[in-house]
């Protein structure tokens, strides 16, 4: 199925690298126009610079999504400059590994903010310009540590489940606006918030071990899903979550 997303503006945060660059490629490919959002300015415009070489429309918009100025500075840029988006996706998010007696309040309240906070904050800048469209989709980076966890992860397990259980109450919000909001919990992919785990012999086969298909995600795949999810097609899904981890969590 070839999806059409011509004539759509997709916000994307965290669209610097990983999983947001990923899923900027795909809608890229599919038609629609991006604006990446990022601290990273120079990694920004190389995302930029990749989607206008392939025949893509895309423009950078640094700063940081868990300021509220900031995030309110962003969207007035976007809208000003590009128009009102349809396509929202919540990427950004930081990871601290430590067990919770070594967590400092600051590592774990850091978490919280660019995962939960942040997506508040973008979304209640741009859902407005989304309302009485007729269309609109919202696609919030849960996790699956929204669904299991592992030792090291009480800042992120919490804030990725706290992002399941606002994705599932906007989608109610939102449902006759014809604006869909829905979470993609990957699992275990080859970005650079996991290299350490990957290069590590043995937290690497430990996490294989965990992964009935015997391999790391690829990049690619979670841009395909976002793509689907953001298509006309996928209208009837909403509040919900879409768990692409290999197996881990069937297990």
């Amino acid at each position: 199925m070839k999806i059409d997303l011509s004539g759509k503006l997709a916000v994307i945060t965290g669209g610097s690298r990983g999983l947001g660059e990923a899923m900027a490629i795909s809608l890229s490919a599919a038609g629609a126009s991006l604006a990446l959002v990022a601290r990273d300015k120079n990694r920004l415009a190389a995302v930029r610079d990749k989607l206008i070489a392939s025949g893509g429309q895309a423009a950078c918009f640094a700063g940081d999504v868990t300021d509220e100025k900031q995030v309110a500075r962003i969207a007035a840029e976007v809208n000003e400059q590009m128009g009102a988006p349809q396509i929202l996706i919540n990427n950004a998010g930081t990871n601290v590994r430590k067990h919770l007696v070594d967590l400092s309040k600051a590592e774990f309240q850091s978490v919280i903010d660019s995962s939960l906070t942040a997506t508040f904050l973008v979304s209640r800048a741009f859902v407005p310009g989304m309302l009485g469209r007729s269309y609109g989709r919202i696609i919030n980076m849960t996790s699956m540590l929204s669904h299991v966890s592992l030792p090291g992860r009480t800042p992120y397990s919490s804030a990725k489940t706290a992002l399941l259980g606002f994705t599932r109450a906007l989608a109610l919000e939102l449902a006759a606006e014809g604006v869909t909001v829905n979470g993609i919990s990957p699992g275990p992919f080859g970005t650079e918030m996991n290299h350490a785990v990957m290069h590590d012999p043995q937290a690497n086969a430990q996490f294989l071990a965990n992964l009935p298909v015997g391999r790391w995600g690829r990049v690619e795949e979670i841009g395909a899903l976002a793509c689907f999810l953001c298509s006309e097609t996928a209208g009837f899904i909403t509040g919900t979550d879409i768990v692409i981890d290999g197996g881990w969590t069937a297990k």
